[in-house]
C-alpha cells in the first residue's frame, strides 16, 4: 500500500469510527505503531485529525454543535492564525482545551520562548521535546492535574489550584457558545470553574468562537460578555450579532474565512 493510500485509509477509519487505537490502525492496516505514528503526526500537522493518548480522534468528535451548524476547518485556522499574530517570543500564554485551542496551538509551534500553561493534553501533546537531546527546548508547557473530560481537557478543583498561582499575558479560551444575556457559557460545570481560574490569570482574555457560537446557551455561564476582553470570530458572523457583539467585548475581531459578505 502506498503512504498516500494509507493515510487516506486512516482518515477514512477515523472518520468512521471517531476514534482509534494506535494499535488497532497498525493491526489494520499491516504495518507497524511507528509507521502509523508518524502518519498520524502528518495528518495531525495538516488539521487533518486529532493526536490523543495512545490513539487517534475525527477533527470535532466529541464536541457538541447547535442544530445544523458545523465547525468549518477554514474558520478555525482563520481564527488561529489571526490569535497567533498577537503572541511574541517570550510571552507566557494560557490555552484551554478544545478545537480552537488545538488550532491555535498548532500554529503557535514555531514561535520560539514561549511559556504555554494549558488544561489540554492534546495541546500538551504537541510541544513535544525535542528530538535529539543535543537540541534546546524553545517552548515551555505547564500542564494542570485535573479530571479529564472526553475532549481530553483536564479540570476541577486540581486544575484551579494549579492556575491559582499563575500569571499570562494572554489567555486563549475556546468558546462552547456565546449569548447576551447567558455571556460565555459552557456545558460542563467543572469546565467553567477551570475557564474562571484561566480569566482570573490573564493580562489579557481572547475568545476564539466561531460564528456558529453566536446565541448558543451552555448549561452554565462562565463569564459576561463584557468580561472578554478581545473576541475573534470569522467572516459568516451575521452584521446584527457584531453589533451586538461590539456593544459588549473590549473588542471584537472578524477575520477572513472565505465567506462573502
Amino acid at each position: 500500500m502506498l503512504v498516500t493510500e494509507r493515510r487516506e485509509r486512516i482518515l477514512a477509519l477515523v472518520r468512521e469510527r471517531g476514534t482509534l487505537p494506535l494499535s488497532e490502525l497498525a493491526s489494520t492496516l499491516g504495518v507497524s505503531d511507528m509507521t502509523v505514528r508518524r502518519d498520524i503526526d502528518l495528518l495531525a500537522e495538516d488539521g487533518e485529525v486529532q493526536k490523543v493518548r495512545g490513539g487517534v480522534r475525527a477533527i470535532g468528535a466529541g464536541r457538541p454543535v447547535s442544530g445544523a451548524a458545523t465547525t468549518s476547518r477554514s474558520e478555525l485556522r482563520a481564527i488561529a492564525s489571526a490569535a497567533a499574530d498577537l503572541v511574541e517570543p517570550g510571552m507566557a500564554i494560557g490555552i484551554s482545551g478544545g478545537e480552537a485551542g488545538l488550532a491555535l496551538a498548532h500554529e503557535l509551534r514555531g514561535i520560539a520562548d514561549l511559556t504555554i500553561v494549558t488544561n489540554s493534553l492534546l495541546v500538551s501533546d504537541l510541544f513535544s521535546p525535542p528530538s535529539r537531546s543535543d537540541a534546546p527546548y524553545t517552548q515551555t508547557v505547564v500542564l494542570t492535574g485535573g479530571v479529564r473530560t472526553p475532549s481530553q481537557s483536564l479540570v476541577g478543583p486540581v486544575a484551579v489550584r494549579a492556575l491559582e498561582q499563575l500569571h499570562c499575558d494572554l489567555v486563549f479560551l475556546d468558546a462552547h457558545g456565546l449569548d447576551v444575556q447567558a455571556g460565555l457559557t459552557t456545558m460542563n460545570l467543572l469546565e467553567a470553574e477551570t475557564y474562571r481560574a484561566f480569566m482570573a490569570m490573564a493580562r489579557e482574555v481572547i475568545v476564539l468562537a466561531e460564528h456558529s457560537r453566536w446565541q448558543v446557551v451552555g448549561l452554565t455561564t462562565i463569564a459576561e460578555l463584557s468580561d472578554i476582553d478581545r473576541l475573534i470570530s470569522d467572516d459568516a458572523l451575521p452584521a446584527d450579532a457584531a453589533e451586538q457583539l461590539r456593544d459588549h467585548v473590549g473588542r471584537l475581531d472578524v477575520v477572513a474565512a472565505g465567506h462573502s459578505g
